[in-house]
């Protein structure tokens, strides 16, 4: 969702690679509820860090709840930050309905918007 994000509003300033240190293939909730807000995110897919181009980077934003703790370490001399969200599957899991699980997903999606619009205070 942070990467959909990203592309759709900060395109123009930016350039958005994401990945992380698992690969979990697409999330048909994640796709619903960013398609919801206007966002396709249904051809991204699940990537590594050592599958992103070969350069360098400026920042590395974190976004995980845990990936302050699990986030693989970057070469050079890009700048992390880190804004955890709560991680909606894990918390989806524990839900009954599809609608009770959305709901999750769809704060952690508004959140994660939030955050993008603000993006590039203090990064560029």
């Amino acid at each position: 969702m942070a990467e959909g994000w990203a592309r759709h509003l900060k395109n123009d300033v930016l350039e958005v690679w994401s990945a992380g240190i698992e690969k979990h293939g697409i999330n048909a909730m994640a796709v619903n509820v960013m398609a919801e807000a206007g966002v396709d995110i249904s051809g991204y897919h699940s990537k590594l860090v050592s599958e992103l181009p070969a350069s360098s980077f400026d920042y590395v934003i974190t976004v995980c709840d845990s990936a302050h703790e699990a986030c693989p370490i970057f070469s050079g001399n890009a700048r992390v930050i880190h804004r955890g969200f709560d991680d909606p599957p894990r918390l989806a899991a524990r839900e009954k309905t599809e609608e009770a699980s959305l709901i999750h997903y769809r704060r952690v999606r508004d959140e994660i918007r939030s955050f993008v619009e603000g993006l590039p205070y203090g990064i560029v």
